[in-house]
């Protein structure tokens, strides 16, 4: 079936974001860095041309969309398999049709929905028809396709990374189904109370068929007024969402209050309070990375050598996060929030650079001290480059009393450790060290 015959067939009755799917290029939201003027897809589209692709990007970027606009504009037969319904029998059909097609002078889209389903072996069925032409296959994944697609597979297809849309995408989409009168919710007569639109924007977290599947729901709930007009309020958007409209502007004031006393809750040493402002900004959209990015300067300024695996731990989380993705990415955000708010605190080398940095600004970029310069070249130690270095590992303990820093900071104390953790053994170690 033909993109535009499945167009023709779609009844009143389709949902919201099948009949709201764009139809050209130009009506395609977001995803400028591969679609904008001169950019390679819109360069693909406007010539008819039909490179096998990966489009790798969460759910709701426009994987589906982007593979049917390419196979219309390029006057092609698309088939769309499911990665997990079909099977190397399913393929096997579809490249029989496919040399058919060739013989009428038509050519075929294979579109290979969660493609990181299908094994190595139903993936290998495509290659011999993928590089002769047979038929051109696009993939869509949520999974890194490094990791899911197969080498072989892998080098005969261009992979196009899509990205969450932006709220301001979002907000164009579900403006535009409200108004449009033959394919969205415009020949039904509402009234939109304020914030509702931002309210379900930033409940979609960047997939616009949430959203519109949201919006959708919200017409069918609300009530009918006089007139015969439907009012959409807060209390039906919050229904439709089925999460709480929270106070969290992730652009605004309140998104800068949260994050502080997060980040306190954790300095404060209360796991209870460090979790609870976590489940405030997942539950209200904030970006995972942005929380865990938090998480690994906190492990570095706040808790410091006084646990040294927190940083560890942190960076940890940060990699779980982007391989489980979300909502499960929770899980290990808090393990990691839970380990911070407990793990002793110093904040010793973190006040250590600044004071080292205040020294820099003071005194300016001080002489490196001949006896540790680097003594490359036979010029150099003729100049006394290096001249008198006394090697820690040559003295018992790979230790040996030197300065190793300029002249006029010679002395100077930067690094104070705590009595906390494991900074009390590293103070300990240094004391016996001076002994």
């Amino acid at each position: 079936m033909e993109l535009f015959e499945f167009e023709k067939v779609k009844t009143p009755a389709a949902p919201l974001a099948g009949r709201m799917r764009p139809r050209t290029i130009d009506e395609f939201e977001g995803q400028g860095h591969l679609v904008g003027e001169g950019k390679f897809l819109r360069r693909v589209i406007a010539k008819g041309e039909l490179p096998s692709l990966i489009l790798w990007g969460p759910p709701g970027s426009g994987k589906t969309t982007l593979a049917r606009i390419i196979a219309e504009a390029s006057k092609s037969e698309f088939v769309q398999f499911s990665a997990v319904l079909s099977g190397v029998k399913e393929i096997r059909e579809v490249e029989k049709e496919a040399k058919a097609n060739i013989k009428r002078g038509k050519r075929t889209v294979l579109f290979v929905d969660e493609i990181h389903r299908f094994n190595k072996g139903q993936q290998d069925a495509f290659l011999h028809s993928v590089e002769d032409g047979t038929i051109t296959l696009i993939g869509a994944t949520t999974e890194n396709p490094s990791f899911e697609v197969n080498a072989p597979l892998l080098s005969r297809c261009k992979v196009l990374v899509l990205e969450s849309l932006s709220d301001d995408s979002i907000k164009n989409i579900l403006n535009r189904a409200i108004i449009d009168k033959d394919r969205g919710m415009g020949p039904i007569e509402a009234d939109i109370d304020p914030d509702v639109i931002d309210f379900l924007t930033d409940g979609a977290e960047g997939d616009a068929r949430s959203a519109l599947n949201a919006l959708e729901t919200a017409y069918m709930i609300a009530d009918t007024g006089e007139g015969g007009r439907r009012h959409i309020t807060m209390d039906v958007a919050v229904e439709a969402m089925q999460r709480k409209a929270l106070l969290y502007d992730k652009a605004g004031e309140e998104h800068y209050n949260v994050i502080s006393a997060f980040i306190k809750s954790m300095r404060g040493s209360d796991p209870d309070a460090a979790l609870y402002w976590l489940a405030r900004m997942i539950e209200a959209g904030e970006d995972p990375l942005f929380i865990v990015r938090r998480m690994v300067i906190f492990a570095s300024e706040d808790i410091g050598n006084a646990d040294p695996r927190a940083l560890s731990v942190a960076i940890s989380v940060k990699d779980a996060v982007h391989f489980v993705g979300m909502p499960e990415g929770w899980i290990p955000l808090a393990q990691g929030v839970a380990y911070l708010a407990t793990a002793p605190k110093s904040n010793a080398s973190y006040m250590a650079y600044l004071e080292a940095l205040s020294d820099i600004k003071k005194t300016g970029a001080l002489p490196v001290p001949m006896h540790i310069r680097n003594a490359p070249t036979s010029l150099m130690k003729d100049l006394g480059y290096g001249k008198g270095y006394k090697y820690p590992h040559s003295y018992k303990g790979a230790y040996v009393e030197e300065d190793y820093l300029p002249d006029m900071l010679k002395g100077k104390k930067y690094y104070k450790p705590s009595e906390r953790g494991y900074e009390k053994e590293i103070d300990e170690r240094m004391k016996k060290k001076k002994e």
